[in-house]
């Protein structure tokens, strides 16, 4: 397909698909109550490709740009399916019941929400994937904390909170890598260039639940029974033994090792699969069971089934067929030119330093809330946005830290996202029929949003704001884009222009 000014919408005309797909998108899940937006997408989808159609674009062109960001998801689609075989084992191992165990009976009630917020952000740095942490330690933490009393949301904020820190600053994440990679800059120069916002913001949750930790349950009588009934529940019904933590201990020393993320994970699913037949006598078939279908048991704890009964790769499905409909969604508005022309609409606006990172954040969350993919959402602004950093004499480490802000960490704050979905399937958050208390988890994972806010804060300011250094600039001149001094457009700010 040739890529011309023929085949461009309109600011107008690229507005309509995201628009009405938001539009039905909120019919659904606000007028029915019904917490199901796959429908929804896939009508956004065959708006775009109406759209397409409209400006010359042929059903293979939308196709082929669909599939091919499905493709670049495909690694993020097989995670899901490992993370629901790991809840599944690591369930009937007894490796979650005896963190849960280990936690009511070492855990201090009222400082439960800072430790959890803590122990997710550890164990996503060491893993590189939130994901993955937000299905095993997490769902662990959601079963501490019901024993606590805590309300589910403040935990899922704390859990949330801490594992996306992972993702944003631990060198084996996959967007970790993704956002220095797309705007050409180092990848260790992008995670430092992430610490003055990422440290304030973790800071400032931490003190938050701290303080929600005691006004929460200090003073209050934890009710002592409930916790008992867990723990005796625990272990009349699984044979506890600290060897049982060797599923979690192995996936961390592989992901140490720099191993990559699939196998290390599915290595931690197969020992969680051995321990069950050999301490909780499980027969290998229903090993294979629980990896397709999920952990089941009945002890008539309710407390203690509602958090056990859960896992496997079927328990992933809603999850997995919404992220693919997501990613199609996002290569059919990014083919159609849609996004690219919203984008240059901006841009266009953007005067001051300040202004241009707060547009780029701000494109990243967009994207993130109509094409539902925070690959996409990191990818598309690193490339539109590059030439404008470069422009205005600016690193391009500005750009990367700002499309992980609004990549990474905004994208398990979208329900319909592939991150907020994700969160809402492993941790049990139960979600629709009018039933939408559980959604809080979003303005109490305070890292989160705090971390952009900041960021946009700093760009205004000037602080933590690198100019372009002499080493950039030469690699952009290899790159085959010179460039010159042009004069500042307003007092005291002077940029650097592409030359032809």
């Amino acid at each position: 397909m040739n890529r011309n000014d023929n085949n461009r919408p309109s600011l107008i005309l690229a507005l309509i698909p995201i628009v009405l797909t938001l539009g039905v998108l909120g019919i659904q899940l606000f007028y029915y109550g019904d917490f199901t937006p796959h429908v929804p997408l896939a009508i956004g989808l065959a708006i775009t490709a109406l759209i397409g159609w409209f400006q010359g674009y042929r059903w293979k062109d939308i196709e082929e740009g669909s599939l091919h960001v499905v493709s670049i998801g495909l690694q993020s689609i097989g995670i899901l399916i490992v993370v629901g075989m790991i809840i599944g084992t690591w369930i009937a191992s007894g490796t979650v019941p005896l963190m849960i165990y280990g936690g009511l009976k070492l855990l201090s009630p009222e400082l439960f929400l800072a430790v959890a917020m803590l122990m997710c952000a550890v164990v996503s740095v060491s893993l590189g994937t939130s994901w993955g942490t937000v299905g095993t330690v997490g769902l662990a933490l959601m079963g501490i904390g019901a024993g606590f009393d805590v309300p589910m949301y403040w935990t899922a904020g704390a859990v949330v909170s801490g594992a996306f820190f992972g993702d944003k600053i631990s060198p084996l994440s996959d967007t970790t890598n993704l956002a220095p990679a797309v705007t050409g800059v180092n990848l260790f120069d992008h995670i430092r260039n992430m610490l003055p916002t990422t440290v304030p913001a973790m800071l400032i949750a931490l003190v938050i639940y701290l303080l929600a930790g005691f006004h929460l349950i200090g003073g209050q009588d934890v009710d002592a029974s409930k916790i008992d009934q867990i723990t005796n529940g625990i272990a009349q019904n699984f044979e506890l033994s600290w060897v049982l933590l060797l599923p979690a201990v192995l996936v961390i020393g592989l992901a140490l090792k720099k191993m990559p993320a699939l196998p290390s994970l599915f290595a931690g699913a197969v020992t969680g699969g051995i321990l069950a037949m050999v301490y909780q006598g499980a027969s290998l078939h229903e090993v294979f069971s629980f990896m397709q279908s999920g952990y089941s048991i009945d002890t008539g704890i309710k407390a203690i089934d509602s958090l056990l009964n859960r896992g496997g790769i079927q328990s992933m499905a809603w999850v997995i067929t919404l992220v693919m409909i997501a990613l199609a969604l996002g290569g059919a508005l990014e083919r159609t030119r849609c996004l690219e022309v919203i984008v240059e609409a901006v841009l266009k606006r953007t005067r001051s330093f300040g202004s241009m990172q707060a547009s780029a954040i701000g494109t990243s969350v967009a994207t993130n809330l109509v094409a539902g993919d925070p690959y996409l959402s990191i990818a598309l602004p690193g490339r539109m946005y590059a030439p404008a950093y470069r422009g205005k004499g600016y690193s391009t480490l500005n750009l990367s830290r700002a499309v992980e802000e609004g990549g990474t960490l905004i994208s398990p704050l979208v329900p319909w996202n592939a991150g907020g979905a994700i969160v809402i399937a492993s941790l049990g958050l139960t979600v629709g029929e009018g039933n939408f208390e559980n959604l809080l988890y979003i303005p109490l994972a305070f890292a989160c949003w705090l971390s952009p806010l900041i960021g946009i804060a700093y760009a205004y300011l000037g602080w933590f704001s690198p100019r372009a250094s002499a080493q950039e600039r030469a690699s952009w001149q290899e790159l085959g884009e010179a460039v010159q001094v042009v004069e500042p457009a307003e007092p005291g700010f002077r940029t650097v222009a592409a030359a032809d």
